[in-house]
């Protein structure tokens, strides 16, 4: 039930590339008041049932907090400039890289034991990816493609943080915290650029579709699923995103996808349910050790 929860995570994230096309304002502006109705949403929690936790948290905790967060607005801010620099395949399909930076950083830092088959099924469903995006692979898009590896690289250190964080905070306190980071984070490159962060009402409500569908059903979903799963199990499942947003493109955008990203989407679904099984065996061969 946990990682089809997971799962269901991916289908609100997948939302992110198609409300980022339907907004006018500038990429920084758009994570501003995202963070900012996340941050409020969250608010009630926090004042009420998991008041008692954020007083409680160390220093140590609210620094990785902090830098964690500085890492997601980091993300936000690389992947809407992408998505206003290439197309949206080739962008989500290289910030979907991030599965690679995860398992090496969980395999360095993290002591996350990799398997090869789990390996396998990781390249195979990244490998239905770039089959999804291949039909609509634009060229002289240098810029867009390396900023969406660039958020690929931050998001990646956003989730290997999240998941020590998450041994002992709750998912409410360890998001709102975060949220509010990277929404400074946002607010400084705004700023920075020169670009106010003044909003009409469209894409308030752009910003505000972000906020519930993208970021608390989906975002913090995933860092409820860290003190569940391992990090190279939630980045891989995340590579279903190009899957949803194509669907979502046919249903809201009547874009029709080619027969590449069919099979792709096809290729896809099995390397995710090869990594569920074998993360599976994993866990089944480590319990019996323990026993």
């Amino acid at each position: 039930m946990k990682k089809l929860i997971i799962i269901l995570g991916v289908a609100g994230t997948s939302l992110s590339a198609i409300l980022v096309r339907y907004s006018t304002a500038s990429a920084t502006v758009l994570v501003v008041y995202r963070m900012l109705f996340s941050v409020l949403l969250l608010l009630p929690g926090i004042l009420g049932a998991r008041r008692k936790e954020l007083k409680q948290i160390g220093r140590g905790d609210i620094l990785r907090c902090l830098l964690s967060g500085f890492f997601l607005g980091m993300h936000f801010v690389c992947y809407f400039l992408s998505l206003q620099n290439t197309s949206i395949s080739s962008s989500v399909v290289l910030v979907d890289t991030e599965v690679f930076f995860v398992a090496l950083g969980g395999l360095l830092f993290l002591h996350e034991r990799v398997s090869r088959p789990v390996w396998i099924s990781m390249i195979l469903t990244f490998a239905g990816s770039i089959i999804v995006s291949a039909g609509d692979m634009e060229s002289g898009q240098l810029a867009g493609d390396l900023l969406a590896l660039c958020g690929a690289a931050c998001s990646a250190v956003y989730t290997l943080i999240g998941r020590k964080c998450r041994e002992h905070m709750s998912t409410t306190v360890y998001t709102w915290i975060v949220y509010a980071a990277a929404g400074a984070v946002a607010i400084a490159a705004s700023l920075t650029a020169g670009e106010g962060i003044a909003c009409d009402g469209r894409n308030l409500l752009v910003a505000l579709g972000l906020a519930v569908f993208c970021t608390l059903l989906g975002h913090s979903i995933f860092s409820w699923g860290l003190k569940f799963e391992k990090v190279s199990f939630i980045s891989t499942v995340k590579l279903l995103e190009p899957v949803f947003a194509s669907l979502l493109g046919i249903l809201l955008l009547k874009e029709i996808p080619a027969g590449s990203s069919v099979v792709g989407g096809i290729i896809i679904i099995i390397g995710i349910a090869l990594c569920i099984r074998f993360n599976q065996q994993g866990g089944e061969e480590l319990s019996g050790r323990k026993q």
